[in-house]
């Protein structure tokens, strides 16, 4: 089967990771999401041409449902918009049957369905692949891939699994938990604690840090103390500001997004659902009650 990734510019609804990559260009677990996609249906066979939004992260009855189609089809979302098609050519057909995503598949609207591939992607690991260097008193307490040139130093506590990408220092005296991805050349310091989060590459957290449940854009830097707030007082799920209007995550536990070449200051805290733009940064002790735009 041919696969064209239809491209999907870089809507507002995706911001701050659409502030670096247009969305089938957004690194997942260090994959890009129009080539997840590529790979996904890399084995399948047949002569018609699968046509498909990076949006589209199905599940595996989807998969199965697109590959197995013998005709023109077009593929939509509960809402009846189209997210791909099966055609003899890369042209969307004019006829044909409608193949509707079933709720174990993922459409991503919003950063938050970015987080859940990578909760999807790392808790399905099913055996170790460990390629760096594990040094004495590391305990690994799930299912762990990590990269070459990777170092686990002493102190380091993973409880779940991860994923480490190439190039990492962890530790002393780290902790990782949840389905949480470090990506290449990351440093992930003294009494940080990394919770069901995504760090891509060049990310650093040296010192005394709490990220939980969220995204991290490449080449950010957090100053010590930097604290991601993921939990709501009353235990509501947590709403986010789009387009000036807060929409509910359906998360009861979400951190932030936090796009490229962040710096944060000292004692900087995040309140949870925000969201901090590429190339900001934050002063020592500030709090972050509000999305942080370069137009705020």
């Amino acid at each position: 089967m041919n696969v064209n990734i239809l491209k999907g510019g870089r809507p507002a609804e995706l911001l701050p990771l659409t502030c670096t990559f247009d969305v089938e260009d957004i690194p997942v677990c260090g994959v890009t999401l129009g080539e997840r996609l590529r790979r996904h249906f890399a084995d399948a066979e047949g002569n018609l041409t699968l046509s498909v939004s990076a949006a589209l992260y199905p599940s595996a009855a989807l998969t199965a449902e697109i590959t197995a189609a013998a005709d023109p089809a077009e593929i939509v979302d509960n809402d009846g918009n189209t997210l791909g098609w099966l055609n003899e050519s890369e042209n969307k057909p004019e006829k044909g049957t409608k193949i509707t995503v079933d709720a174990e598949s993922i459409v991503i609207k919003y950063p938050w369905h970015v987080l859940a591939i990578c909760e999807n992607i790392v808790g399905g690991l099913k055996s170790n692949d460990i390629r760096g260097e594990v040094r004495e008193y590391v305990v690994i307490d799930g299912m762990v891939e990590i990269g070459e040139g990777s170092v686990l130093l002493p102190g380091v506590y993973i409880e779940g699994n991860a994923i480490i990408g190439r190039n990492v220092k962890l530790g002393p005296n780290c902790y990782l938990r949840g389905n949480t991805y470090i990506g290449d050349n990351c440093h992930v310091g003294q009494a940080v604690e990394v919770k069901n989060s995504m760090l891509m590459d060049k990310v650093a957290a040296g010192h005394l840090s709490y990220i939980g449940d969220s995204i991290v854009g490449p080449k950010t830097n957090f100053g010590a103390g930097t604290i991601i707030s993921n939990f709501r007082h009353d235990g509501k799920n947590h709403r986010s500001m789009v387009n000036g209007e807060l929409v509910d995550t359906g998360r009861r536990k979400f951190g932030a997004i936090i796009g490229a070449n962040v710096h944060t200051g000292i004692h900087t805290s995040i309140y949870p659902g925000r969201k901090i733009w590429a190339e900001m940064s934050t002063r020592p002790g500030d709090v972050i009650q509000k999305d942080l735009t370069p137009e705020a």
